[in-house]
């Protein structure tokens, strides 16, 4: 079970996305009945020069990160890296502790040796930097994150939130995931494939009318929806509707809904043990023949490797 978390930090330090580690691991959600972590951040020296001109005091020493649970590296200007802060890596990776970097963090996992063979991802901008340094990475440069098993990779920052909370909900369950990122104000992230996860964002919608029938059909997603419904419930034609949904969210109405279906497919299998046709009935899909076809189109498994693997992790959110 996750509950000790590290921290490694290493000069040119980027404060956002170093952040967002501290916002998913850092923070006391107990009273959500989100279990505490402990949160371990050290450096190879005791103060860590950030990119924007600050100097950050680490609490732990890299000693400190030989028992924790997952390893995390933030983002960090491209270079040269401390010898320390790559043996830890590597010491963690041959221990079997799970690697997570964010953005241009995985420079240091790529440094260390780790990602060799591996697929991987970073931001954009340094995807081809990446694979010119270190060509022995398979680099994925369109995902938002990568789960290869023992090492996460992620692009920018928001994508690295997604992947602490894909890390979160693997080892604890969705309930506490969907917890923290309600605290957090963000969409639960999709994920998809049982060994290799690339997912890409909930979309996101800042029109004030679509967004509460969104909220609705979200709520009822056990009704039939069509375009034409959803329409009516707008106030607006189908087709002003149609042209506005992939205005602001990027996919289609049908897209979209069977995206939501298929999420909480995935809760009702980690928490409950209804049946395939029960879970199907209630997320919409109508049969369970339905459920699986497109439950493994998104995630890569059938429902029940699915339950298989996760429902065992499960755990209460209260």
């Amino acid at each position: 079970m996750l509950r000790t978390v590290g921290v490694l930090l290493v000069d040119g330090l980027a404060m956002f996305e170093f952040g967002v580690v501290c916002e998913v691991f850092g923070i006391d959600r107990t009273d959500d009945g989100v279990p505490s972590f402990d949160l371990r951040i050290a450096a190879a020296r005791p103060r860590v020069d950030a990119a924007v001109g600050v100097r950050v005091e680490v609490t732990h020493s890299l000693a400190e990160l030989e028992d924790v649970d997952l390893l995390t590296i933030p983002a960090a200007t491209i270079g040269h890296y401390d010898e320390r802060a790559l043996r830890t890596v590597r010491a963690a990776h041959a221990r079997g502790t799970r690697l997570l970097s964010v953005c241009s963090g995985v420079f240091v996992l790529a440094a260390a040796g780790v990602l060799d063979g591996r697929r991987a991802t970073t931001h954009w901008r340094y995807a081809r930097e990446l694979a010119e340094r270190y060509p022995t990475v398979d680099v994925d440069p369109d995902v938002l994150y990568v789960d290869d098993g023992q090492v996460v990779t992620s692009a920018g920052t928001a994508a690295g939130i997604d992947a602490c909370l894909h890390v979160v909900r693997q080892e604890l369950g969705a309930g506490v995931a969907n917890t923290i990122a309600r605290r957090m104000v963000v969409p639960p992230q999709r994920d998809g494939g049982q060994r290799q996860y690339i997912v890409a964002p909930v979309p996101e919608c800042d029109d004030d009318a679509l967004r509460d029938v969104l909220a609705w059909a979200e709520a009822n997603l056990a009704e039939p929806h069509s375009v034409a419904s959803l329409a009516a419930r707008a106030l607006a034609s189908p087709r002003t509707f149609a042209r506005r949904f992939v205005a602001q969210t990027g996919t289609t109405p049908a897209r979209w809904l069977t995206a939501q279906r298929v999420q909480r497919a995935r809760e009702l299998l980690e928490e409950t043990d209804q049946d395939v046709e029960a879970v199907a009935r209630a997320c919409g899909f109508g049969s369970g023949s339905l459920l699986r076809h497109h439950f493994r189109a998104a995630v890569g498994v059938p429902p029940q490797d699915y339950r298989a693997t996760f429902a065992a992790r499960r755990r209460p959110v209260a």
